[in-house]
């Protein structure tokens, strides 16, 4: 068998061309929107590459439609939206997965070229137009977010594990680097960077390395700090044990209750943590389940990005599988389980309680959005894949409505030009000023 790893490597020479989808209308659906909702436009945004793409949404009609593309100068790794929606900020390396260095060697090759940069958001149309300088990075970024007041932007780099904090300007620029204090506690493999809903503390979400796969070992942990003036400070660590079986990924905030909900890549549990006034989260998680149909499943897994509903009423996560084994010569997809699952949220408890893995009918879904009705969801595969009945699944946006209880109902794909090489990394959902 090969992991995602070695998967990138062999993808670009194993894939069977495959006829594209085009952009469609669908059938309008009875749910009536509020008048907040009518009044506001939410759009969507996805990376190939370095290429960063403009898809105009209709929540209603459940489509998508394509309306113009930016560039940034390496394969963008992440994104994350100014709080007033006037402006984009896009991290991107030449490192990591999908890479030319990474091409013939690790997923972890490290690049030479790392970049911030800002983009003013067209409040009508979503349109992106560069703003401001680009900004050099010390090393590949891995994620990047925005505090609540819009003054400053951190960013995390999983090799070396590390944060950066930059100030934004009045004008929505990226400004001076902050001077943090040494030895801040940036663990092995950062891969989320968050603000707590109250602005005074900031989350860091270091995976570690401790899958089947992984062939370095590291611990996983929940880094929490003190937040002032732009400046970090440690306060503690959440991990159980040593971290050495603990590999979390992406953290979401409920919106109204002190409930952190946690996806675990590397053992495909959903862990809910509650805001804790000394060490940030409770020592241990509050609740617990799997993320898998199959918990027992003998393929590779991971657990993937989380969000949670607009209403605080639902919590949704993909699977993702992604371990192939050779078939007539060509490398195709093993087994597994790729797919969207959603749980209803306990108002009184914050519990998780299953609701249903729906097919995500594409192979890897990195990264996801929702919009803010909350009646739509956007999914966003990284790359095609070879199938064992000599098909190709291709890189797709897949489109799923969200129905009053929560539940998911997949609409259609919209194929994508991407591949091992130009991989679509990230995408989000913005609401419009």
């Amino acid at each position: 068998m090969v992991d995602r790893r070695t998967f990138t490597t062999l993808l670009a020479g194993a894939i069977i061309a495959a006829p594209k989808a085009s952009f469609g209308q669908g059938a309008m659906t009875s749910k009536a929107m509020t008048s907040k909702s009518a009044k506001s436009k939410d759009v969507f945004y996805a990376s190939t590459g370095p290429e960063l793409t403009l898809y105009d949404v209709d929540v209603d009609g459940a489509t998508l439609t394509k309306r113009g593309t930016v560039s940034t100068a390496a394969n963008i790794q992440y994104a994350w939206p100014h709080p007033s929606k006037q402006y984009l900020y896009v991290v991107s390396s030449d490192g990591g997965p999908g890479s030319a260095s990474a091409v013939g060697m690790s997923a972890g090759a490290v690049g030479n070229k790392h970049v911030a940069t800002a983009f003013k958001i067209d409040p009508a149309s979503g349109a992106l137009t560069p703003h401001g300088s680009t900004v050099a990075l010390p090393s590949r970024p891995i994620h990047t977010s925005v505090n609540l007041s819009g003054e400053y932007l951190l960013i995390a780099y999983n090799n070396p594990s590390n944060v950066t904090v930059h100030r934004i300007n009045k004008d929505g620029t990226i400004g001076d680097r902050v001077n943090q204090p040494e030895g801040l506690d940036t663990g092995k493999i950062a891969h989320q960077i968050r603000v707590t809903p109250d602005d005074k503390n900031v989350i860091l979400v270091t995976r570690g390395n401790n899958a089947a796969t992984d062939k370095n070992i590291d611990p996983g942990s929940i880094k929490f700090f003190n937040f002032k003036d732009g400046v970090l400070s440690n306060v503690a660590a959440i991990q159980p044990g040593d971290g050495m079986h603990f590999g979390p990924r992406h953290l979401d905030f409920h919106p109204t209750q002190p409930w952190v909900y946690v996806s675990i890549e590397s053992q495909n549990k959903l862990y809910v943590y509650k805001r804790d006034p000394v060490t940030g989260l409770s020592r241990d998680p509050i609740f617990m389940t799997e993320t898998l149909a199959d918990p027992a499943s003998k393929f590779e897994q991971q657990a993937g990005p989380i969000h949670i509903h607009p209403n605080g009423h639902f919590v949704y996560l993909t699977n993702r599988a992604y371990t192939t084994t050779e078939v007539e010569g060509k490398q195709v997809l093993a087994g597994g389980e790729n797919s969207v699952t959603a749980y209803a949220i306990d108002q009184k408890t914050g519990e998780p309680k299953l609701l249903k893995s729906v097919e995500a009918h594409a192979n890897y879904l990195r990264t996801f959005g929702i919009d803010h009705s909350g009646r739509l969801l956007v999914t966003a595969s990284v790359w095609p894949m070879p199938l064992r009945d000599g098909t190709t699944q291709p890189a797709a946006l897949g489109v799923f409505r969200i129905g009053d209880d929560g539940k998911l109902t997949f609409v259609r794909n919209y194929e994508v030009d991407a591949s091992a090489k130009k991989q679509q990394f990230w995408s989000g959902m913005v609401t419009l000023a």
